[in-house]
């Protein structure tokens, strides 16, 4: 199969090996002519950020680095960001990375031109329409790992580093002008991060699809994401250099993200209060609390889970589909627990509030209530 195509759903999608060759052009077609490459830390001086900006340098559009940005982005990062990109008089972002760089990237870029601070255009409502869409930078986005989908989203995640609670910010010009998906990029992520992003990539296909909302495509497109998932992340967890495995993840993890236009639930409502307060892997956190919260939600999803498990060649109905999830997690190394990775109880009723506040919460299939989102957070702690 020739894993090389151009799409245009739900943006431009330059996909396959090679193609951050193109990186020049990419940049060209969204209209910058001095972009501001934004990365986290751990990328910096990677091989494959320095071959970027060299292929940046040579298609004369500069070598701008911005890398200061942490595992779960706050406002301070966005903030030095915006400076950064308003000291070089950059006219857009090459959002580099996994879901940090990405993030950061897309709103230092949407930040850049407003006087409003961030927190105004919260996903809340129609807060979006408070910003000047015309002063809004371009961004090519540039995925190095199979997970978030953020290259294909119209909002960021920003922690507030005051009050430790993750806010989703919201506009449509978020959407990133151009994508290029090369899988080759993603070749020397860690075994740990390829589990944790590759299970990020299944939250999301999996909440989407289990979420109540109307969105029949986006669980058509959850449905195969599943498939894809369940196929190759194995393959790419156990051998890295698998470049149709990772393909396939990378296809995967942009599917995660259209497809929860539908709607996510309890597993990233837990996630995010978890992710701001101890600074967790947010793929790997949703992937310690994804059994739990089936537990929790089985009455609204055996169902459907048992038609996605037929599609997935998987039998047993519910309980097949949830014993697949448990075998997959173990086969990755997942911890058992939200304790197993550093989570307390020091901070529980706070995380329990800002689970149900989370907008998250709103598309679980069973109701979330104090009493309910208690219980789960105490299974998911062990």
């Amino acid at each position: 199969m020739n894993l090389t195509a151009n799409w245009s759903y739900p943006n431009a999608i330059r996909f396959g090996a090679g193609r951050i060759a193109e990186i020049g052009e990419a940049c060209a077609a969204a209209g910058m002519a001095n972009p501001l490459l934004v990365t986290d830390r751990g990328l910096a001086g990677m091989e494959i950020t320095q071959r970027t900006l060299d292929l940046l340098e040579a298609a004369g559009l500069g070598r701008a680095l911005f890398a200061e940005v942490d595992p779960n982005p706050t406002e301070v990062n966005l903030e030095a960001g915006i400076a950064a990109f308003r000291a070089g008089r950059h006219d857009g972002v090459v959002a580099f990375g996994g879901g940090s760089g990405l993030d950061l990237g897309k709103m230092v870029a949407f930040m850049s031109g407003q006087t409003r601070p961030v927190w105004d255009f919260e996903d809340v409502g129609d807060w979006w329409t408070r910003a000047n869409a015309d002063a809004i930078a371009p961004v090519v986005a540039v995925p190095t790992t199979a997970g978030t989908g953020s290259e294909v989203g119209r909002a960021s995640v920003v922690t507030n580093s005051q009050t430790h609670v993750k806010k989703i910010i919201f506009h449509p010009k978020v959407l990133p002008a151009v994508v290029i998906a090369d899988p080759e990029l993603t070749v020397s992520m860690p075994r740990a991060i390829t589990a944790g992003t590759g299970m990020d990539a299944f939250a999301h296909c999996l909440e989407a699809f289990c979420s109540p909302h109307f969105h029949p495509m986006s669980a058509g497109i959850a449905l195969e994401g599943m498939r894809l998932v369940k196929d190759y992340l194995p393959r790419a967890y156990a051998n890295g250099t698998d470049i149709e495995a990772r393909s396939q993840m990378m296809a995967a993890a942009a599917m995660g993200a259209v497809a929860f236009q539908k709607g996510l639930g309890a597993i990233h409502a837990v996630s995010h209060p978890v992710g701001a307060r101890y600074g967790t892997h947010h793929g790997m956190t949703n992937a310690v609390v994804m059994p739990m919260v089936l537990e929790m939600n089985r009455p609204a999803v055996a169902e459907p889970l048992a038609r996605a498990g037929a599609y997935l060649g998987l039998t047993g109905g519910f309980d097949g589909f949830h014993h697949f999830v448990m075998e997959l997690r173990h086969s990755l190394g997942v911890p058992d627990n939200l304790g197993a990775i550093g989570v307390g109880q020091e901070h529980f009723d706070a995380m329990v509030s800002e689970a149900l506040a989370d907008p998250s919460a709103g598309g679980n299939p069973v109701p979330m209530t104090p009493d309910n989102t208690r219980a789960l957070f105490e299974a998911c702690l062990g």
